[in-house]
């Protein structure tokens, strides 16, 4: 799980590896524990004892198979000044490792979902909605599709952002357009599943090439798994991975969008309708779809105010025992 956080719980590793505990990062950030892993490479807390600044350090060996940390710095710098996109504070190899220093950030969207019992109100997936929606499209706007979208990857902000929604791990994140031309990457198929199996649309289990549809497509089983609590194709047992990702494609596949959306307003049937209709280097329509949601919150909700279900949690909390929640999962 990845959650650029400070953290707590003993179920994370508060040791570090020998070699690791001697380095510091841009010659000052010492690092304090590991705090979570993303889908390349390695999460600490730091500290600038100094400045008493405390960061998030992403590290991943210089050997490593598969180096992205530089890669995902390249495209976090073509984000940068984005609304809930982290701020980059260094990024550049230290002994054996190449490492990314960004701003810490609350905990996942996962985490609080762990923490609100595994449910969220209607209320606040529609508020989450309004804004995850924005960083997709600004992510696509700035020409890149993210490949991976879960709520493991979309992290709240830390004292007076912590109502904004950030979107973290681009490892995955592939370019679907030339910047200066704008024009479309090619049509492939043949393509091995990138991303996580449960969000993945059913273009990328069927080995298409991905596109800003697909995105939005693994953004709407997001919202479907906040409100339900589970997705259809989740449980399912397999002896490999392979006959795994098998049995959630073909689950996908005979689940209609009335079926997974039964219950719910209807918006999120039409959200699901419009995505799937879209052609794989269409444009989407991003305010067609949020006004979708807004539709379903003014409809539904209560919108004397914009509290998520978690802020509620803490102040009763706090009303009954005047003690604040602890931010860790």
């Amino acid at each position: 799980m990845t959650s650029y956080v400070r953290s707590t719980s003993t179920t994370v590793s508060t040791r570090l590896i020998p070699r690791l505990s001697s380095i510091k990062i841009a010659g000052k950030y010492k690092l304090v524990r590991k705090i979570g892993s993303g889908s390349f490479g390695e999460i600490y807390l730091a500290v600038n004892d100094l400045e008493k600044e405390e960061v998030a350090v992403k590290m991943e060996p210089v050997d490593a198979r598969l180096p992205q940390i530089i890669y995902e710095n390249k495209i976090y710098s073509s984000l940068r000044n984005g609304v809930g996109i982290p701020r980059i504070i260094y990024c550049g190899t230290q002994q054996q490792y190449n490492c990314m220093v960004m701003e810490l950030l609350g905990p996942s969207l996962e985490c609080l979902f762990n923490r609100c019992a595994r449910r969220f109100s209607l209320k606040t997936v529609l508020l989450l909605a309004d804004q995850m929606l924005n960083r997709v499209e600004y992510l696509h706007a700035h020409n890149f599709i993210h490949r991976d979208l879960k709520p493991d990857n979309f992290l709240m902000g830390l004292n007076r952002h912590a109502n904004t929604v950030y979107v973290i791990d681009l490892g995955l994140a592939k370019k679907y357009r030339d910047p200066t031309t704008k024009k479309h990457i090619p049509f492939r198929d043949g393509k091995s599943l990138t991303g996580t199996a449960r969000y993945a649309s059913i273009n990328a289990h069927k080995g298409f090439e991905q596109g800003r549809r697909d995105d939005l497509l693994s953004l709407g089983y997001v919202l479907m798994y906040f409100l339900r609590g589970t997705l259809p194709w989740q449980g399912l047992r397999a002896r490999t991975k392979k006959e795994k990702y098998e049995k959630i494609s073909l689950k996908k596949h005979v689940t209609t969008v009335s079926e997974l959306c039964m219950g719910y307003p209807r918006e999120f049937m039409s959200y699901f309708d419009y995505c799937n209709r879209l052609n794989f280097d269409q444009a989407p329509d991003y305010m067609m779809l949020r006004n979708l949601f807004r539709t379903a919150l003014r409809r539904h909700c209560d919108c004397t105010n914009y509290h998520f279900d978690w802020t509620l949690q803490k102040n009763a909390n706090v009303s009954q025992s005047g003690v604040t929640l602890s931010r860790r999962c």
